[in-house]
């Protein structure tokens, strides 16, 4: 995988979908970051859990790939759970106020609980 690459994989896991990418969202990637999500978003899935175990940076224009996606998940009845994020994207996801916005949990075995 080049530094520009972001890889998807996806899980259906009862009700959840649970999406994986692995690399890093910065500004060669963040924009097919944002699509991949937006899109799955629109096919509604009930609950889209975001496993960030596999994303070793992000920058602020994934943050906004966050926040369109939200608005399609809103649009179709999905609810977002951000799931394992790295000590940094954590503390992004706090100093940015996503924490607020999203659930966010340790691993995708307590999203698929909530």
């Amino acid at each position: 995988m080049s530094a520009n690459e972001l890889k998807w994989s996806h899980e259906e896991r009862g009700n959840a979908l649970v999406l994986s990418p692995k690399g890093r969202v910065d500004e060669a990637t963040a924009d097919a970051f944002k699509d991949h999500m937006v899109a799955t978003m629109q096919n509604g899935p009930d609950k889209a859990i975001l496993d960030l175990s596999g994303i070793d940076y992000m920058s602020s224009r994934g943050l906004r790939g966050f926040t369109l996606a939200q608005r399609a998940a809103t649009q179709n009845g999905t609810t977002i759970v951000l799931a394992a994020p790295n000590d940094t994207l954590r503390e992004i996801l706090q100093i940015s106020r996503y924490d607020t916005i999203f659930t966010v949990t340790e691993t995708v075995e307590a999203a698929l609980g909530n």
